[in-house]
C-alpha cells in the first residue's frame, strides 16, 4: 500500500456551487455516450490485466465495451468490499450520477439504496431508470448535499464512486460516520494525484478538487474509520481512455460522413485530445485510481 501521494491544496478556481450546473449540462452527453440505461454510469471502467482490445471495430462495439468495463469495476469493488459474501441491507450512494451504481447495488446485491445527488435535474432521470428496472422499492433518489447530511445510524454501508473529489473530505467522512451503523463501511473509488503539475488540467476539466491518499486516511481516522483495504487499479483503468478516445474519434468520423451528433464537433475534439492526455497520465501513474474501504469501529460514530 502506498501512502506517499503528494497532498494538494484546492485549486483557486474550484467552486462547489458550479458542480450541479456542470452535471446538468453534461446529462445529455452522458446519456448519449454511456446510455441508454437503465444502468448508466459516468466513471472509468476496468479491463483485464494486460487486456488491450482492438479499437478498429464498430462504434457500437466500443460503446458496449466501455459500458461493460464500468460494470466490471463495480463488480470488482463488490468483491473487495465484501458485498458478495455479506451484502448490506441499506446503502447510501453519494454523488450517484444518473443512478447506475445505485441500481447495480440494488439489482445485483439486493440492497435498498438512497441515491444522493446535488443535481436536481437528475432526479426525474434516475426515477425513470428506476421504473424501467422495476426497482421502485429498492432505490430512492434524493437531491441533497452530503455535507449537510443529518441522518444518524441508518445505513449499513456507503459508497462514493468518483464523487468524493467534489467534497470536503473531513466533513464527508464525519457525516458518513454519523449516518452509518456501528461497524458499517464506506467504499470509495477515486483518483489520487501523484504529480502536482497535472492538478490544474484534471481539476479544470472535471471541475473537481482531487487530493492525496494520506489526506483521505487522516480525515477518515479523525471520523472513527480505519482503512481496511486499498487496491491500486490504475493499470487496469488506463485502457478505458484508449477505448473512450476511439469512440469519440468514431463519432467525429460519423460527423465527417454527414451524420449528426448531439455532442458537437468542438466538444468531441476537446474530448478526444483530453482523453489522450488522460491515457498518458494514468499509464505513467501521474494519477492513481484506487478502491478503498474504510470500516467504522464498533460503537464509533462521527
Amino acid at each position: 500500500m502506498t501512502t506517499t501521494t503528494t497532498e494538494l491544496a484546492a485549486p483557486s478556481g474550484f467552486d462547489a456551487k458550479q458542480v450541479p450546473l456542470y452535471y446538468s449540462r453534461k446529462t445529455a452527453d452522458i446519456l448519449y455516450k454511456y446510455g441508454p440505461g437503465p444502468r448508466t454510469h459516468f466513471h472509468v471502467g476496468m479491463f483485464g490485466s494486460g487486456e488491450h482490445p482492438q479499437t478498429t471495430v464498430a462504434q457500437r462495439v466500443l460503446k458496449q465495451r466501455i459500458r461493460d468495463s464500468q460494470e466490471t469495476v463495480l463488480a470488482h469493488a463488490a468483491k473487495l468490499w465484501g458485498v458478495v459474501g455479506a451484502p448490506p441491507l441499506t446503502m447510501l450512494d453519494i454523488g450517484c450520477g444518473l443512478g447506475g451504481g445505485s441500481l447495480y447495488w440494488a439489482q445485483e446485491h439486493g440492497a435498498r439504496v438512497t441515491a444522493l445527488t446535488v443535481t436536481g435535474e437528475h432526479i426525474p432521470v434516475i426515477n425513470d431508470f428506476v421504473r424501467q428496472a422495476g426497482a421502485q422499492n429498492q432505490v430512492t433518489a434524493v437531491q441533497g448535499d452530503v455535507h449537510a447530511l443529518a441522518e444518524e445510524g441508518i445505513y449499513d454501508a456507503a459508497v462514493a464512486i468518483e464523487s468524493s473529489g467534489y467534497m470536503d473530505r473531513e466533513r464527508m467522512f464525519s457525516v458518513v460516520a454519523r449516518a452509518l451503523r456501528p461497524g458499517g463501511w464506506f467504499g470509495l473509488q477515486e483518483h489520487f494525484l501523484c504529480r502536482p503539475e497535472w492538478a490544474g488540467f484534471i481539476d479544470g476539466y472535471y471541475k473537481t478538487r482531487l487530493g492525496g491518499l494520506t489526506e483521505y486516511i487522516a480525515a477518515a481516522r479523525a471520523a472513527g474509520f480505519e482503512l481496511e483495504a486499498d487496491e491500486d487499479i490504475t493499470d487496469r483503468v488506463a485502457e478505458f481512455w484508449v477505448q473512450s478516445m476511439a469512440w469519440t474519434t468514431a463519432e467525429l468520423d460519423a460527423l465527417d460522413q454527414g451524420h449528426g451528433s448531439p455532442i458537437g464537433r468542438r466538444r468531441l475534439v476537446e474530448s478526444a485530445l483530453t482523453h489522450g492526455k488522460f491515457f498518458r497520465v494514468w499509464r505513467d501513474h501521474a494519477l492513481e485510481t484506487r478502491l478503498l474501504i474504510f470500516r467504522l469501529g464498533e460503537g464509533k460514530r462521527g
